[in-house]
């Protein structure tokens, strides 16, 4: 009986530091979600206009451009626009093909 109460105390001693790691993420502040808003107005969503037909695909719009705002904001290195070629070309007048 008493090692079945010993093993029920560790059982509660090693569970509560789990309990209190599960809850460490914070809820959304009212203030986190009217910035939240302000981004999403200022990438083009406007709240008062949207319809039912239209409502995914604007909302979804807006909140991949303010990811990409965020994400060029926070991003390391140059820019990656532009283009790049591999390889090596043939000179002209390569002996080597001629006749081929």
């Amino acid at each position: 009986m008493k090692s079945l109460i010993k093993a029920a105390t560790l059982v509660v001693v090693l569970a509560v530091p789990l309990a209190s790691f599960a809850q460490s993420e914070q809820p959304v502040t009212r203030a986190e979600v009217k910035a939240q808003l302000k981004q999403l107005e200022q990438a083009g969503y406007n709240p008062a206009v949207a319809t039912d037909s239209v409502y995914p695909a604007d909302i979804q719009a807006a909140e991949a451009r303010v990811s990409a705002r965020n994400n060029a904001a926070t991003a390391y290195g140059p820019s990656t626009t532009g283009s790049s070629e591999t390889g090596s070309g043939v000179p002209a007048g390569n002996p080597n093909l001629q006749g081929q």
